[in-house]
């Protein structure tokens, strides 16, 4: 029989990502984060090929981020609450890492099984820094699929998108458990 890690598991089974805006100052500083990136970029990397890359998005230059934002949003003829919506995280982000998905060409391993793996390191993230003590939370939002966005906010190139932004600071309240799935109505069991 296996050895439990009790602390590991009960993190798992008590994790709960904080809300974006109520994330504040102090944010980790390089050391604290390349241990939180080391950490994440342990995930299942589908045949070694690392199909994605880190962004650290920093306090200075979020008001250039949530201007552009602000001004695709109208291009695009977003309503306000949608432009606000996709500036917002920005306007009130301190630190956040774009997980960049980078489709590499292989033989053997599906564009898909990679998105999967730009996945997993964007959940890996967000665990590594609840695990450090950090608020953490996983966001997207329109301006994470717009490739004018993409481009312009982060240099991507046509094989890259974004995964998600990982906002990562201080926690200012706890927020209160949301209901969880029912396993038992979400599981089917093949015994034969």
């Amino acid at each position: 029989m296996p050895e439990t890690d009790h602390a590991a598991l009960n993190f798992l089974l008590s994790r709960r990502s904080r809300p974006a805006k109520t994330l504040a100052m102090p944010v980790p500083d390089r050391t604290a984060l390349e241990q939180i990136l080391t950490a994440a970029a342990r995930t299942p990397d589908h045949g070694k090929l690392e199909p994605w890359r880190f962004i650290v998005i920093e306090k200075a230059a979020m008001p250039r981020l949530a201007d552009l934002a602000g001004t695709r949003g109208k291009v695009l003829g977003l309503d306000d609450e949608q432009v606000e919506k996709g500036r917002s995280q920005f306007d009130m982000g301190h630190l956040a890492i774009a997980v960049i998905e980078v489709h590499v060409p292989s033989p053997n391993i599906p564009p898909l099984e990679q998105t999967y793996s730009a996945g997993a390191v964007c959940l890996s993230l967000l665990n590594a820094a609840l695990a450090a003590g950090w608020g953490a939370n996983w966001l997207s939002g329109w301006p994470s699929h717009d490739r004018v966005f993409m481009q312009e906010a982060f240099g991507l190139k046509d094989n890259e998108r974004i995964a998600g932004l990982i906002h990562v600071g201080t926690e200012t309240s706890a927020p209160p458990d949301r209901p969880r799935p029912d396993i038992a109505a979400k599981t089917t069991w093949l015994s034969e």
